[in-house]
């Protein structure tokens, strides 16, 4: 009898920590279960026949699959084509995007069982069952949510090619006690923590095995000071005793929550150490109020005011555009807020209909409209109208292109002038009407759109404008020369920067 976990992952980078939580607790039954990861993008037929690969023949053969917003599509082409051709395969679903709806979804329908919510201990009684009887009844399984000192840390199962060519993603607590109503966290009643001293025990054991990239999929890190300080502390005495081989650690924090010791703490961190995912979402309080946010936006404002100029952590902040009673205008003098702060890098997020998430209730009144297929992107709603959506879309894709991929420092205040929404939604637009393109733009070519629109539609003086971009230019050789040393902090970033949302959230993640 064997038991495969897999699942599709964005990047060969993003290990699965909710695969691993899964092997670490499936107890009498875990010398017979193995952990196998791919990419999104591959063939679904290469995919099939390398699972197949685990099959003993005349046994039993379990495949878990952990399914996620970024992956159902492919997941599904996967189970479809395993079922085809070995249907006595057994398929257990599990992870987020099937955990709620399960009636509506295909890839439910060809699966054998389903698990929603948590995994850790259900997967494995499912198993028993399947393999000793009796045989389960239901097709769809509830996860039972332990106590959190029954559930086994899972990081000792990140093999040593995991510490030196991935991310390591961990987590100190589970869950969230605010109900934002875009997120799956709305579904929580509180965090729940995992013993502190056992787990910093878990990442002294990753440390020592080489480990130095640390991504805290937490939903609220400083959400208890003193838990918070422990875990800063342990990275801290790390950069004190060996410099010249730095930690990097990143955190999810609330915006308006930062008290003066955790300030203290965040100050001592060196450049290049530490980066802050902040989510704003939005500065509008009636839309706060609306989707139940609840958020202090004068002290979230001088918190991140505050870490900008008083610290060396590497912010990123997050915006949601299309939330039920944003209209453009408000969005647009909210992100003019956010950028007037000074954030390193301001992620423009598109609303997003994760299932199960409570945003649905607002749906007749604010007249939204999801497109109906994964990742359910917002087309529409009663104050922004599908072609206004639209272009939105594309100011977040070359927001990314121009102003969060560090390529034009110099350049960028010079585009945003004083009003910094409307001249990048004028880029925007302009760029769009004379490529039709928002992706697979080369770099000389984006060089040569921001010079062509700041000379010609801007009307700025050319050797102003050349000079401006010589200067990021030059700054792109001296980064791409530099060595190891000198990318280490950017590549880190970016690592950390692209990795799915959420990623170590429920089955497998």
């Amino acid at each position: 009898m064997t038991i495969l976990l897999t699942t599709l992952n964005a990047r060969y980078t993003h290990a699965s920590l909710g695969l691993r939580y899964l092997l670490a607790n499936m107890g009498d039954l875990q010398p017979d279960t193995k952990i196998q990861e791919f990419v999104t993008g591959a063939r679904s037929t290469d995919i099939v026949e390398k699972i197949l690969t685990h099959q003993q023949a005349g046994e039993k053969f379990i495949v878990g699959f952990g399914v996620y917003i970024w992956n159902v599509v492919e997941t599904t082409q996967i189970v479809a084509v395993l079922k085809r051709v070995a249907p006595e395969v057994i398929v257990i679903l599990g992870g987020p995007e099937v955990s709620h709806e399960t009636s509506e979804q295909e890839i439910v329908r060809l699966a054998d069982y389903v698990i929603t919510g948590w995994g850790d201990v259900s997967f494995p009684a499912l198993c028993q069952q399947i393999i000793h009887g009796p045989k389960p009844l239901m097709k769809v399984h509830a996860g039972v949510q332990p106590p959190m000192a029954e559930i086994k840390l899972p990081y000792q199962l990140y093999s040593d090619q995991d510490i030196r060519h991935r991310t390591m993603y961990v987590e100190a607590s589970r869950g969230c006690p605010f109900k934002c109503e875009f997120c799956l966290s709305a579904l929580d009643k509180t965090a729940w923590p995992f013993d502190i001293d056992l787990f910093l025990q878990e990442m002294e054991g990753l440390y020592q095995r080489g480990a130095r990239l640390f991504k805290f999929v937490d939903r609220t890190f400083n959400l208890n000071i003193k838990t918070s300080l422990k875990i800063m502390q342990f990275f801290l005495d790390k950069l004190e005793a060996a410099p010249h081989d730095p930690v990097f650690a990143h955190f999810e924090v609330v915006p308006d929550h930062l008290p003066d010791a955790l300030k203290e703490g965040i100050q001592k961190f060196p450049e290049g150490s530490l980066q802050f995912e902040i989510g704003i979402q939005s500065f509008n309080p009636e839309v706060q109020a609306l989707i139940s946010r609840k958020q202090n936006n004068d002290k979230a404002a001088e918190n991140i005011r505050w870490l900008c100029q008083h610290s060396h952590a590497h912010l990123h902040v997050d915006l949601i555009a299309g939330l039920p009673g944003e209209t453009m205008e408000s969005f647009a003098q909210g992100f003019n807020q956010l950028v007037g702060l000074g954030p390193h890098e301001i992620q423009f997020g598109i609303l997003k209909r994760l299932r199960g998430t409570p945003i649905i209730r607002h749906t007749e009144a604010y007249e939204l409209a999801f497109d109906p297929q994964p990742p359910y992107t917002i087309l529409a709603n009663k104050h922004i109208a599908f072609a206004d959506m639209q272009r939105l879309i594309r100011f977040a894709r070359y927001w990314d292109l121009v102003a969060n991929s560090g390529r034009f420092t110099h350049t960028l205040p010079v585009i945003l002038g004083e009003s910094a929404f409307e001249n990048f939604m004028d880029l925007s637009d302009w760029m769009y009407n004379n490529t039709d393109a928002t992706h697979r733009i080369a770099l000389d070519k984006l060089v040569a759109l921001v010079t062509t629109w700041l000379q010609d539609v801007r009307g700025m003086d050319t050797a102003l404008v050349q000079a401006t971009l010589s200067l990021d230019y030059a700054g792109q050789n001296r980064h791409k020369q530099g060595g190891s040393k000198s990318t280490t902090a950017a590549d880190v970033r970016e690592t950390v920067r692209s990795t799915p949302q959420r990623q170590a959230r429920h089955m497998a993640a």
